[in-house]
């Protein structure tokens, strides 16, 4: 199983950017996609969560109207639309793959697949 995540880089504060993480290797569509971002020196934190068919998101409070996930089953992506970037949305972001299709899940200890995380830095 692979996760690429692409499109981190650098902006400016009330900017925007696009991640999209790319999947192979799994049954995309069996899988609910995550989205979880770790700046330096904390731990790894929910950012959102898509379910497995689109029909359903959920977002952390902190970026709950400025982020939005979506997903594309038959070309195995997930997107995270960044918009109103604040100097504490800097991180490295991760996307990750979790298999239980029951309900979704914003601890990061119940995604069995995780990309290898693109950094996000946005200036003051």
């Amino acid at each position: 199983v692979q996760l690429q995540a692409s499109g981190g880089g650098l902006v400016q504060a009330g900017g925007s950017l696009r991640l999209s993480c790319a999947a192979s290797g799994l049954t995309f569509s069996s899988y609910n996609m995550g989205w979880f971002r770790q700046a330096p020196g904390k731990e790894r934190e929910f950012v959102g969560v898509v379910n497995w068919s689109g029909s359903a998101t959920y977002s952390a409070d902190s970026v709950k109207g400025r982020f939005t996930i979506s997903r594309d089953n038959a070309k195995s992506t997930v997107d995270l639309q960044m918009n109103s970037l604040k100097p504490e949305d800097t991180a490295v972001y991760y996307c990750a793959a979790d298999r239980d299709r029951r309900r979704t899940y914003n601890s990061p200890y119940k995604y069995d697949y995780w990309g290898q995380g693109t950094l996000v830095t946005v200036s003051s």
